[in-house]
């Protein structure tokens, strides 16, 4: 009887082969929340600090609880931002040339996984090459060929580009896509082509619908890396089109014009609390993003590492 006491206190513990043990999950949820907690750490201070007031931010008794949630920092953001019409303009300049840019990679990976030709190991190297080198270097040349275009200031010069399959980081899309059109078993191709299908409704019948998952992956990830881009948009766009990044890094500026030193009080004055204001409505909408296309996200990203026959 000992022994079998024993016996379950150890498996209580230590665990089973069906069980991982108490101290087990104890260190994993332990290390779950640090992690967690490092993650969040920032966006919390973010959203509490930009709660508080004028009093708040000056009395160090005031840390994590504000004595009241001060939504002014919020009103004065809003405005400096012009927030309606730049988030619009974020949106557009984001989700636009993000699904054009999902829906050629994918054309471009099913191509280099299903077909052979010749001079298809430089075309790879061409495309690796694009996500080597850094922007920076081919920026001047990019430029220039739009400006002879025409194309500066316009939003044709981001599109143009994911059209092409050169947007940003496609190089990672084309092999995300490519992964996962080699992974499809070809039975299925074959079936169809005895059915009469042609390549182009084989590609959209049973290429796609199998790729839905690394269609929300590419899809997810050209928003954020478009949305947080203001290197190459402010090159390209020339200030034609505002985002909102392009917007936060001159908020100081506009913060200023719209609200004179000598003519507000100084609780009206620029201050960290404005500034976490407007940083946290800058990437609110991609936390939404987040927060609604979780379910979906997570399980794409699972699937992609799922390999057929």
């Amino acid at each position: 009887m000992k022994k079998i006491e024993m016996s379950k206190v150890k498996t209580f513990f230590l665990g089973s082969r069906t069980d991982y043990g108490l101290i087990f999950k104890i260190i994993l949820y332990a290390l779950l929340i640090a992690i967690g907690f490092v993650y969040l750490y920032p966006l919390l201070f973010m959203f509490i600090t930009s709660m508080k007031n004028g009093a708040d931010l000056l009395n160090p008794m005031v840390q994590w609880v504000p004595t009241e949630f001060y939504m002014g920092n919020y009103t004065k953001a809003f405005r400096v931002l012009d927030y309606p019409t730049t988030l619009l303009n974020t949106i557009l300049v984001a989700v636009l040339p993000s699904v054009i840019q999902a829906a050629v990679c994918s054309l471009i990976g099913y191509g280099l996984s299903r077909y052979r030709f010749w001079g298809k190991g430089i075309m790879w190297v061409f495309i690796l090459a694009t996500f080597i080198i850094p922007a920076q270097t081919t920026v001047l040349p990019q430029m220039l060929t739009y400006r002879n275009l025409g194309l500066l200031g316009n939003i044709l010069s981001l599109i143009l580009p994911a059209t092409f399959g050169q947007g940003f980081k496609s190089a990672i899309f084309i092999l995300i896509f490519y992964q996962s059109f080699s992974s499809l078993p070809r039975a299925l191709e074959e079936a169809a082509r005895l059915d009469g299908a042609s390549d182009l409704k084989i590609f959209f019948k049973v290429a796609v619908p199998a790729a839905i998952s690394s269609y929300i992956i590419a899809v997810i990830f050209s928003i954020v890396w478009y949305w947080n881009e203001t290197y190459l948009t402010v090159v390209f766009l020339e200030g034609g089109i505002q985002t909102l990044p392009m917007q936060l890094s001159k908020f100081v500026q506009a913060y200023e014009n719209l609200y004179p030193a000598g003519t507000v009080n100084i609780f009206d004055r620029l201050n960290e609390a404005v500034k976490l204001a407007g940083t946290f409505l800058n990437i609110l909408p991609l936390l939404v993003m987040y927060f609604i296309l979780q379910k979906w996200f997570v399980e794409s990203i699972e699937r992609t590492g799922i390999t057929g026959e």
